[in-house]
């Protein structure tokens, strides 16, 4: 909505000031201004690659682009000039996902990591006199020590001797330049080394209360660039995990599985945290420039921003059980706080107070349009857009009677868009409204309707009859009741019927019969395996005996859907029938199989789920889920907007303080995977399955909102792309991995530790 003002104010003021101010980080404010940032558009193609490329990174005085790409080179640009300067011949023999360039080196050494699990340094001096043609040099250092895919590199500000890589293998190895430059190839008689900083392959949980168990296959890593003692991790489950350097174990080799070393933090939004679903996971973390705050994107889901709370006690936490204790119905709330804290900045300073009763009055006029857009019937998404602004921007100054009011507004709008995951922010929207006002019928009302969309037809029955209860004479809550109570009828007759059905038809198979889940989760958790050791060591294989296989699909019509050819509509069912005894799929079930040897002394011990830190913000639009490198990062040095790339081709921005969409722009003729803000300038490279990269700079002859300038697209066009996204992410992840594990079928490809993550075509 382009009638919101922007936080960071007006640019004349800043620069009129810039002289007179003793801010540090005033010209960081200029950097990604949003008077800057709506004048984004593409203002270079950069060609050199000959495959998707997979990575780019910025040198740290921002007079270097380096990429990496699907053809196995990495490229060297210049920002001057945007020419490029080197093309490397790495050596790889699979995919470039990730190179970096390595700090204090005059920039001449660069690492990249690949999909043939290596990671090769390399000196760009050696190119001294040479054509741009003459490309081939061989590796500084080459470290053959992963088992799978290298998805993320690391480097410290500062330290040019050290480069750390995570890896699908569940291990996140530090190279130490300084101790070797090379070691054998993984599973060689000679391999010892004595490199992993973090072993994480019995470290994934399917959900909070569930134990560590299975192979956490690490898709990406960060180090902060404040407390570079801070190490950010994310993988294949759904939370983050926070290391303090100092606090881990030495280095170990992977001769032997260790258990998964205690972290700082754990991250993840609460709605998440007890999903159980295997497919969810996090394709990119990272810190922000000040280090206080990480993001987290996942696949098939939402970008997340979350507090560090390192020190202030800021951050939002919850444990196990919090989830589900704000969707029961108690007649009194207390505990669970799902907004951060108001801090107190009302002073007896007139001009302050002068501000407030300004903001307020605003307030009340965004509360009008988004109690306008409700009623009118006009697309939710501007009166959420309204109530975010309210609520997030102006929290401070408003009283708990607005705060309650567009609470309430902003949940019934959320259960009327239907977006992924709008059900649960519009339960946490109720929770916060009761605790405000505890007989709110409003509150009552919508967090009844917004269970009942998560078809938790027993607890919205609850919040049901309390409404009811709260307005006698409302025959629509009469007649909502009797709905939830046949619901919950026809639930248990539906259970019952598949109860009897099931006993009926059952077949004398031994074993379990695992779900789609269970494939891509346990043989993700295990097709490394093969790597770790000798087969006789092999004890945790999940498929070391023989399997049968049946499947079958149902290719369903369009539905007027407007989605790719290239998808596959319909889904595809697989039993894998184990024919080993039942006690051994009984251990496996337990986890006790493919643990480490103290795993039999711990089981004795009842285990602790974790405190996790929740979300402070959410950003919604794109679409993730067809790559497993999808990048979402900070833009700029103060880090006020939030960008990231999309499977429909484009990229966008939103401001970080609200979650308002500020930009979207069309980047890549089908995906986008990474978005690199330059360190100084307002500057943004982008890349994904085109072969080139794209370079935006404020060049737009006329500033907009959500478009790309005059050029742009208009905002029915936004909503449409947008709910076509979210139509994409509804059809879950599942989807994609049923039509990759059908294409495997056909090619035989179905054989012991053969299934792995779904990856773009080209990636």
């Amino acid at each position: 909505m382009e009638n919101f003002p922007f936080h960071d104010g007006s640019i004349y003021d800043m620069l009129d000031t810039r002289h007179t101010d003793t801010r540090p980080d005033v010209n960081h404010s200029l950097q990604m201004h949003s008077s800057l940032v709506r004048r984004l558009s593409q203002e270079r193609e950069l060609e050199g690659h000959q495959g998707c490329v997979n990575a780019i990174s910025w040198n740290s005085k921002g007079s270097l682009l380096i990429s990496g790409s699907d053809d196995t080179h990495i490229n060297v640009w210049s920002y001057s000039s945007r020419k490029l300067l080197h093309s490397i011949e790495t050596g790889h023999s699979a995919n470039v996902f990730c190179t970096k360039f390595v700090p204090e080196t005059s920039d001449e050494l660069v690492v990249s990591g690949a999909g043939d699990a290596e990671v090769r340094l390399f000196n760009l001096s050696r190119f001294s006199g040479r054509g741009l043609d003459d490309n081939a040099i061989t590796p500084s250092a080459l470290y053959q020590c992963h088992t799978r895919r290298v998805k993320k590199l690391a480097v410290e500000v500062g330290n040019p001797h050290v480069v750390w890589s995570a890896s699908e293998d569940g291990t996140l190895r530090q190279h130490d330049f300084r101790q070797g430059s090379s070691c054998p190839p993984a599973g060689s008689s000679h391999q010892e080394c004595r490199n992993i900083l973090l072993d994480l392959r019995c470290g994934a949980k399917r959900s909070l209360a569930d134990p560590p168990k299975q192979t956490l296959s690490l898709k990406s890593c960060d180090i902060s660039s404040t407390r570079p003692h801070l190490l950010l991790v994310g993988g294949s489950d759904a939370f983050a995990r926070l290391y303090d350097r100092r606090m881990l174990p030495p280095l170990t080799s992977c001769q032997k599985r260790m258990s998964p070393p205690p972290c700082v933090n754990y991250f993840c939004p609460m709605h998440l945290s007890e999903h159980g679903r295997s497919s969810l996971h996090l394709t990119h973390v990272t810190f922000s420039p000040n280090g206080e705050e990480v993001l987290l994107s996942y696949s098939g889901e939402h970008v997340y921003l979350m507090d560090v709370n390192h020190a202030g006690g800021r951050a939002m936490r919850y444990t196990v059980g919090d989830a589900s204790k704000i969707m029961s119905f108690t007649p009194t709330l207390n505990g669970l706080e799902l907004q951060p804290p108001i801090h107190d900045f009302l002073q007896t300073n007139i001009r302050v107070r002068g501000e407030v009763a300004t903001g307020l009055g605003k307030c009340r006029m965004l509360v009008e349009i988004a109690r306008n857009s409700l009623e009118e019937g006009k697309h939710p998404y501007y009166g959420i857009e309204a109530c975010n602004e309210v609520l997030e921007g102006h929290l401070s100054g408003i009283g708990p009677m607005l705060r309650h009011e567009c609470l309430c507004i902003r949940a019934a709008l959320l259960l009327k868009r239907k977006w992924k995951n709008d059900a649960q922010m519009a339960i946490r929207d109720c929770y916060n409204a009761r605790r405000i006002d505890s007989s709110s019928f409003r509150a009552h009302l919508y967090m009844s309707e917004a269970l009942e969309q998560l078809c938790k037809y027993k607890e919205a029955l609850d919040f049901a009859i309390a409404a009811q209860c709260l307005d006698p004479s409302n025959s629509v809550m009469a007649e909502k009741v009797e709905n939830i109570k046949k619901h919950i009828a026809a639930a248990e007759t539906e259970k019952n019927n598949k109860a009897n059905d099931g006993g009926a038809r059952s077949e004398p198979r031994t074993g379990r019969v695992l779900s789609l889940s269970d494939i891509i989760y346990r043989s993700e958790a295990n097709s490394d395996a093969s790597q770790d050791g000798p087969r006789s060591e092999r004890e945790d294989s999940d498929y070391d005996e023989e399997v049968e296989v049946d499947f079958h699909t149902s290719v369903p019509g369009d539905e007027g859907r407007d989605v790719e050819a290239n998808f596959l509509h319909g889904s595809l069912n697989v039993r894998i029938h184990r024919r080993g005894d039942s006690a051994r799929e009984t251990v496996d079930a337990n986890g006790s199989s493919g643990s480490p040897s103290s795993s039999s002394q711990n089981d004795r011990i009842p285990y602790q789920p974790e405190t996790v830190i929740d979300m402070k913000q959410r950003y919604v639009g794109h679409c993730n889920v067809g790559t497993d490198i999808k990048q979402a990062s900070f833009l700029g040095q103060r880090g006020d907007y939030i960008a990231s790339g999309s499977d429909d081709g484009r990229w966008f921005i939103w401001e970080k303080q609200t979650g308002r969409l500020i930009k979207m722009l069309l980047g890549d003729e089908a995906v986008v995977n990474c978005v690199q803000c330059h360190p100084f300038d307002c500057v943004v490279a982008t890349s994904g399955i085109d072969n080139t990269i794209k370079i935006w700079t404020p060049s737009a002859s006329v500033p907009s909102i959500v478009s790309g300038g005059a050029a742009g697209p208009d905002t029915a066009d936004v909503l449409e792309a947008m709910e076509s996204n979210q139509r994409k992410l509804s059809r879950n992840r599942e989807h994609s991995l049923s039509y990759e594990l059908l294409e495997r079928f056909h090619m035989h490809e179905f054989s012991e530790g053969s299934l792995r993550p779904f990856e773009c075509a080209q990636s």
